[in-house]
């Protein structure tokens, strides 16, 4: 198996697996491997927690060397494709949008956490972009932010993302926390997140490694439901006024992760009417596959356009007609309104003739 434990190889003319980063070193010819071989690589991988999808990535490398060897085709019926998840993210709901923000401004030491979360919801950037981000690469004349290939995992290049309104109210607060923390205003090369906040003087010079404290507190936090308060899982309420039993109680926040974020920007971008070629230059997808799996249009959103075919007015819960998405009568006139179906069908029960011009 020494011949697929380092999936960094390339393939000379002769058909060799070059394993420079192996402990054993050398070339092995790709005639040694095997069905068996890749099943136990597979075995192996899944044991140190790699996701299916992971694997398939792995064993597409090694399918393209066999390729290239003109030996796929011995062992590529036997070679299986594992299923991966199609849950990839989440978009949230209106009222746990609300309830995050609401949240996340309840405690100064969520503060940061806060505001990457406002900055994602508002301009799809990933997580690890947040933190590479310098202030230089903010464009306080032009409110935009430019997104550089080396502070983002995606291969679409550099973009420069618009801020809005809220995008720039975080932009404005952060500058503002560095200031009252560093004593100065930030220099062009430190970074917007810098290092060590919140545990002393921040290093502004270094990146930050991230929030995952702060944000598995914000998502985690529950209400009681005998006095309110704000407060951790647990078993017994944390006043000890009330001390009521809390230990059913789950936020509906809980496994939210701070990339999913991305995922509802994008959706929101996507319910929206945006074109897909806008959404991938705000994103910096390259592929329309890639927009697909973070899309996630949310049932209100497919009602909404479906209630848009109906002829009839869509009635609320009260039974009360509600025009606001009736299309189809706002765009008819009203002999049209008034004929209904029965306007293509003649007296004698055909269509009428219809001229071919």
């Amino acid at each position: 198996m020494g011949a697929l434990q380092v999936l960094l190889p390339s393939v000379d003319s002769l058909g060799y697996l070059r394993e420079g980063a192996s402990a054993q070193g050398g070339t092995i010819p790709l005639t040694r491997i095997s069905c068996d071989s890749v099943r136990d690589y597979i075995g192996q991988r899944k044991k140190q927690g790699a996701a299916n999808r992971t694997i398939n990535m792995e064993i597409g490398i090694l399918r393209r060397m066999l390729k290239r060897a003109k030996r796929l085709h011995l062992i590529a019926d036997e070679i299986p494709h594992l299923p991966e998840r199609c849950d990839v993210g989440r978009a949230l709901s209106f009222d746990e949008k609300a309830r995050l923000l609401r949240i996340a401004a309840t405690k100064p030491e969520w503060e940061t956490a806060r505001l990457a979360a406002i900055w994602a919801l508002n301009t799809t950037m990933r997580g690890c972009e947040l933190r590479g981000l310098r202030w230089q690469a903010v464009g306080f004349l032009e409110r935009t932010i430019t997104v550089r290939r080396t502070t983002t995992k995606s291969d679409a290049g550099e973009r420069v993302i618009p801020l809005n309104p809220d995008a720039w109210f975080a932009i404005l607060q952060m500058r503002k926390r560095g200031k009252l923390l560093l004593g100065t205003e930030p220099q062009s090369d430190w970074y917007v997140f810098p290092h060590a906040e919140g545990k002393g003087k921040p290093e502004p010079i270094k990146s930050m490694t991230g929030w995952r404290s702060a944000w598995r507190s914000m998502t985690r936090a529950i209400h009681c439901p005998a006095c309110d308060l704000l407060q951790q899982p647990a078993d017994l309420c944390a006043s000890e006024q009330c001390k009521a039993d809390i230990s059913k109680i789950k936020s509906p926040l809980h496994g939210l992760r701070f990339h999913d974020l991305r995922h509802h920007a994008i959706t929101e971008l996507s319910e929206g009417q945006a074109s897909d070629q806008t959404i991938m230059s705000i994103a910096g997808h390259i592929s329309p596959r890639m927009l697909r799996l973070y899309s996630h249009v949310r049932t209100g959103a497919k009602r909404q356009a479906l209630d848009g075919l109906s002829t009839r007015p869509t009635t609320s819960d009260a039974g009360v007609p509600d025009h606001s998405y009736d299309t189809k009568h706002d765009t008819k006139s009203p002999e049209q309104t008034s004929l209904g179906p029965q306007a293509m069908v003649g007296g004698a029960g055909l269509e009428p003739a219809t001229p071919c011009l």
